[in-house]
């Protein structure tokens, strides 16, 4: 799993786990919904860390609870 399809898969499991739909974290986040479904559906490559704070701002929760999954710490090297 790269990097990128971790943070989707992370982003959707904390919008199940607090029933929170994504213009709802928008409002929440200052993040608008275009760039949170961006990361959702896989047009966005990259995002940044500053917009991930942000999400978890809007979550509630802090960059090290997002981060502390085994799918981030299993990822494979990216660099090739």
């Amino acid at each position: 799993m790269d990097t990128c399809t971790a943070v989707k898969y992370r982003l959707l499991a904390l919008l199940e786990e607090k029933h929170m739909p994504i213009h709802k974290l928008a409002t929440e986040s200052a993040v608008p919904p275009s760039t949170i479904k961006n990361i959702l559906y896989g047009k966005s490559q990259n995002p940044g860390i500053v917009t991930i704070k942000m999400l978890c701002d809007g979550l509630g929760i802090t960059l090290i609870d997002f981060f502390n999954t085994d799918d981030f710490r299993n990822l494979e090297q990216e660099i090739h």
